[in-house]
């Protein structure tokens, strides 16, 4: 594409936030100076909290406007237009804050495009602050170029600040603002300006970084800060944020994983930041430090108040904690319930908490993630709170996040980066002054209904509880409510703000998002109800949430448009952009198998040794529809003292939604499609294309001589389009298709003495690996191409989930 040759006349970016209540809307229009069609990208990054309601294209007069559906009815149409070949899904990526919603479309010669998305958010108070995030990337040249960001807050605004990556002092003039109590405006525009722009808004009253626009709420009440917020038809919402009350004190332990993917830069910058965070505690609190491997480790079996002497004790202690062997979460976590439900007596406050940070996935004791989902709840009991810090992107998140939601915690992803002892610091900030515990906002039960969640195990200073509701007389101008906790009781007279339907839409998007919180913690019986609950808000507010997809519609260069999804990232789905790249994996020889890295410009491989007859699962991807299974043979005859060589002879390959079956041996290839069948040979010289815009497989035929007196004919099997699979794909093969995180240190002589050995930290595990080469017969296929790869010994036990046994399948098309 030539940039030159697409001229963007203008990107306009109009935010209204109106009492924390975010609605953003991006326009950007472009022209095609061209005298051929080319074509437009059109890329935006939006906040991860925010839910993207619309989206439309303008070309040529006509209006393409995106639909909110159930996922299912979503990617049920997306797969249809897929068996035409018509589609191809929109790019999403995810960054610390960000994720990027991204589409392009083909424009005639001298026509123009106008994109515009529009997302809703609401801003979380963190430390004090309130922060919106704006980001936008033309890449090019810009006309003209306009932020405007209109702010109002009536219970007053004391602070505004604005500057962002492009705004130098030369820029400065650029930036205009208007303040007045209760209401800010800020507009940014060039003249034009160039180069890519990447503009942060943040409120906050401290925070200096760059890309930030700041203002910080006054809070004039001499009592708690609440305000009720009515619109015509009854929709109200309530914030709660006392932060003058006395700190409470708290117990606090820390569970610190100390496996041997910890080793390196991260168990530096964690030890880093378990040195300032203990200088930080406060002298009434008890804490205690759990450091866990395969074995347990405490700097004392008990809870110690946090004087002066203590903290520097842990601190010594901090400082010889070393990453070492296999992960167990499930017996670190209950060490620290136990630790704080034994000492729990009068003499220490009821605030307690487990701050846990892992790397890793379990891989010793208890590895059954709903066993240890099950074990952490039964033993909490509601007495304490987790918060669960997953360190990088080979946690297992899910897991994680569950187990916080389960215990009135919540989880956040530690990345790997030069500040990442710098987030482990802020997130303990944010929950280092508890003030209230057990709270409960009470309303008139005659007068208020569809409420959102009024009780909250605690409340740390520098946060804010929301609650909405709709009240059911729609003339009352005010009404009581009781807020009470643990120690504090008041009763506050609500006020009336008149405004427009945003209150609705907050109130919906609280309760979504609550509600999906909430599907974590209930029983199954309630798991549906809950989750229809959710899915009906979504689809009623245009929501495009977990639970639905916004189809998108472009026109195509035939007579036919064409089809996109765009689904909302969780952040257990979320990869970082630098991450996104396709892994080649293969499986070829003896079975050898190769996870090629092109990134990273280096590859693993490892064998599998099996008996002969033995049919492997390969690739499992539920929400695809796509699996794949390996039938292994062996050679004609063993010479005597040798072992067995193994290689693939035939495999199956299913497409379930389109009911395709495709089985490939040395000797034929069968295809059978909803009970129809066709046999091919690989004398024929047919290509059999798949579905287009779909996952391709590449299969080799390797030729042994047939008087050959021990081998004979075998297969190789190679995954191209390996990124078109969801984040759901498993397998031998699949559980690597989106990638892998390891570290290799300490070369040193291996058993072979022209191979080396290294040390290898790879999903929770310290491996003793080779480096070697394997055979990629894609572009030769007599010879094969040598590929340079760290090889994992014992069948890739440490680098596969579990033991290689586990994928072993009962029929060529056995789905599970």
């Amino acid at each position: 594409l030539s940039l030159a040759a697409i001229e963007v006349q203008s990107m306009r970016v109009d935010c209204k936030v109106a009492s924390r209540f975010a609605h953003t809307v991006m326009t950007t229009k472009a022209l095609n100076t061209a005298n051929a069609s080319q074509e437009v990208f059109f890329e935006v990054d939006l906040p991860k909290t925010a839910f993207i309601t619309n989206f439309s294209m303008l070309i040529e007069g006509r209006i393409y406007v995106s639909e909110v559906k159930e996922k299912e009815q979503a990617r049920e149409q997306y797969e249809s237009a897929v068996s035409s070949g018509l589609t191809a899904g929109l790019v999403k990526a995810s960054g610390r804050n960000m994720e990027t919603f991204s589409v392009s479309v083909n424009i005639a010669p001298q026509s123009r495009v106008t994109f515009t998305l529009t997302y809703e958010e609401l801003l979380q108070r963190r430390l004090g602050s309130y922060e919106i995030m704006i980001g936008v990337r033309p890449k090019q040249l810009v006309q003209n170029f306009e932020i405007v960001v209109d702010i109002y807050e009536p219970n007053g605004i004391t602070f505004v600040d604005v500057n962002g990556t492009f705004i130098t002092n030369e820029l400065l003039p650029l930036v205009k603002k208007t303040v007045t109590d209760k209401k800010v405006k800020m507009k940014v525009s060039n003249n034009p300006l160039t180069l890519c722009i990447s503009c942060n808004c943040k409120f906050s009253s401290t925070s200096n970084r760059p890309h930030t626009i700041n203002f910080l709420l006054i809070m004039p009440y001499s009592d708690v800060l609440v305000f009720l917020f009515q619109i015509i038809n009854g929709y109200f919402v309530h914030f709660f944020a006392p932060d003058y009350l006395p700190q409470m004190p708290k117990n606090l332990v820390f569970v610190i994983d100390r496996s041997g993917s910890m080793e390196g830069e991260k168990m530096i910058q964690t030890r880093e930041a378990l040195m300032t965070i203990l200088s930080e505690l406060h002298e009434d609190d008890y804490f205690g430090l759990v450091t866990f491997d395969d074995t347990i480790e405490s700097w004392r079996p008990f809870l110690s108040k946090a004087t002066p002497e203590n903290v520097t004790e842990a601190k010594e202690f901090v400082k010889t904690i070393e990453a070492r062997h296999m992960t167990d979460i499930n017996k670190g976590l209950l060490f620290a319930v136990d630790m704080l439900t034994s000492e729990k007596s009068h003499s220490f406050p009821d605030m307690s908490m487990i701050i846990l940070l892992t790397d890793g996935r379990p891989s010793s004791g208890q590895r059954d993630l709903s066993k240890i989902q099950e074990n952490v709840q039964n033993a909490i009991n509601g007495s304490m709170s987790l918060f669960c810090l997953g360190f990088g992107y080979d946690v297992d998140y899910s897991l994680l996040d569950t187990l916080a939601k389960q215990n009135d915690g919540l989880a956040r992803r530690v990345y790997e980066a030069s500040d990442a002892a710098l987030q482990l610091q802020g997130f303990y900030d944010e929950v280092a002054t508890p003030l209230l515990l057990e709270v409960n906002l009470n309303y008139p039960g005659n007068a208020v209904t569809d409420l959102t969640q009024s009780h909250f195990r605690q409340f740390f200073k520098g946060s804010e509880i929301v609650v909405a509701g709709r009240l059911q007389e729609l003339e009352t101008n005010t009404f009581q409510t009781e807020v009470s906790a643990n120690g504090f009781d008041c009763t506050v007279s609500l006020v009336e703000y008149i405004f427009g339907d945003f209150i609705e839409r907050l109130w919906a998007y609280l309760t979504i998002q609550q509600l999906l919180d909430k599907r974590e913690k209930c029983s199954p019986e309630d798991k549906e109800n809950i989750t229809a609950q959710a899915l009906d808000l979504s689809l009623r507010y245009n929501f495009v949430t977990p639970l639905t997809s916004m189809v998108v519609t472009k026109p195509e260069t035939g007579d036919e448009d064409e089809t996109l999804i765009a689904d909302k990232l969780t952040e257990a789905q979320s990869v970082p952009i630098g991450q996104l790249t396709q892994c080649i994996v293969i499986v070829d020889g003896d079975p050898h198998f190769i996870i090629e890295l092109p990134d990273q410009n280096d590859a693993l491989c490892f064998n599998i040794d099996h008996k002969p007859g033995t049919i492997f699962n390969l690739v499992r991807d539920p929400p695809t529809g796509i699996v794949v299974n390996g039938q292994i043979i062996g050679d004609k005859k063993v010479i005597p003292g040798n072992k067995m060589h193994t290689y693939f002879g035939r495999f199956g390959i299913i497409h379930e939604k389109f009911g395709i079956r495709l089985m490939v041996s040395t000797k034929e290839i069968l295809v059978s499609e909803r009970g129809k069948q066709a046999k091919f040979s690989w004398t024929n010289n047919k290509t059999l294309d798949g579905l287009k815009n779909s996952v391709k497989f590449l299969i080799i035929l390797h030729k042994i001589w047939k008087m050959h007196p021990y081998h004979q004919d075998y297969l190789g099997f190679y995954t191209l389009d390996s990124h078109l699979f969801s984040s759901n794909v498993h397998g031998l093969l699949g559980q690597f298709y989106h990638g892998v995180n390891f570290e290799v240190s300490d070369l040193f002589p291996g058993k072979d003495p022209d191979k080396q050995d290294a040390n290898m930290f790879v999903k929770g595990n310290k491996l003793t690996v080779t480096r070697g080469w394997k055979r990629d017969f894609r572009q030769d296929v007599k010879n094969g191409e040598n590929v340079p790869c760290w090889f994992i010994h014992n069948n890739g036990t440490g680098l596969l989930d579990g033991v290689h046994t586990d994928y072993i399948v009962s029929g060529l098309f056995k789905t599970i």
